[in-house]
Formats: C-alpha cells, structure tokens, sequence
C-alpha cells in the first residue's frame, strides 16, 4: 500500500480549514406560519366545497411538521393520514406529489422509496415556495374520483396557495 502523498494530505487539509475554522453554529430557515397555514388551509377548503367535495386538509412546515389540519365534517377518516402523506411527499421531494408518482411509475426499478413512511404516488400535495425556497407543503384528500380525484384535491392545494402568495413574495 501507498502512502499519501504530501500534497494531497495539504490540499484536503486546506479544504476542510474554511469548514472548521468559521462553521456557522446556527441557520434560519423560512417556513410557513400559522397565520398563513390557516389562511391557505381555509381557502383549499372552500375551493374543494365548491365543487362538492368533503376533504381533509393538512400543512406541514419546513421542518415537516404538522401546522394545520382540516378536516370537513363527513370527511373520510383516511384522508386524514392520505393528506399527510401528500404534503409529506410534497415536501421531502420538493415537487408536486402527483410529480413523484409519474417519476415511480415510469422508473419502476427505483420504488424502494415508496417503501418509506409517509410516501405516496397520489395527487393533491403541492411544496409551498417563497421564490426558490421551499417553506412547507400543502396536502388534501378526499375528492373523489367522479369529480376529479387527486386532481380536483391538486387544484383546491394550488386555490390555498394562491390566497397567500402574495405573502410568499414578500417575506
């Protein structure tokens, strides 16, 4: 076996100075607030009443935690944990969950992240973004498929986000 040379030993030295010598021990990270959460959680909620649907509704903030959860009387308790699940996608692979779903059907080979808690394939969760940076996600669930399915819950997500989108653009 080889020793290390000198200079390759220097250059990884070198390297990781600047990560030693001045780490930052803190970060901020933008999410989504409450106020906002409820705002956008209310919003969904009329939107997917408007075209006749009881759904539940779940927020998640930055850090996947659970903000806000709607549920509409008569809502089917497993849109609740489906909800979740949608936001949860939304969020960890910072795209629409119907987008992770196409993305699994067509690389089948690659499903063992559906193996994972908390992951779907279903449509209705949507990331929630201040410009590019990804602050929470929203989820719903409940539309059935006569109207509309993940893809009326996709459109009551996106009627949330809407209605506080211009708060996004300014914080």
């Amino acid at each position: 076996m080889s020793a290390i040379k000198p200079s390759f030993a220097l250059a990884m030295l070198l390297a990781l100075a600047p990560c030693t010598a001045s780490a930052q021990a803190l970060v901020n990270e933008r999410q989504i607030s409450t106020n906002a959460a409820l705002e956008m959680a209310s919003a969904a909620l009329e939107a997917c009443r408007h075209h006749g649907s009881v759904v539940t509704i779940t927020v998640l903030d930055r850090a996947d935690r659970v903000v806000v959860v709607v549920r509409d009387d008569g809502a089917s308790p497993h849109s609740a944990e489906h909800s979740l699940r949608k936001a949860h996608t939304a969020l960890t692979y910072n795209m629409p969950s119907a987008d992770y779903g196409k993305n699994a059907t067509a690389n089948p080979g690659s499903a063992g992240p559906l193996h994972l808690a908390n992951i779907t394939t279903a449509a209705g969760g949507l990331p929630i973004r201040a410009g590019n940076v990804l602050v929470g996600a929203i989820g719903i669930s409940g539309t059935p498929g006569a109207k509309g399915g993940g893809a009326a819950d996709t459109q009551c997500a996106q009627a949330g986000i809407d209605k506080i989108a211009k708060g996004l653009s300014t914080n």
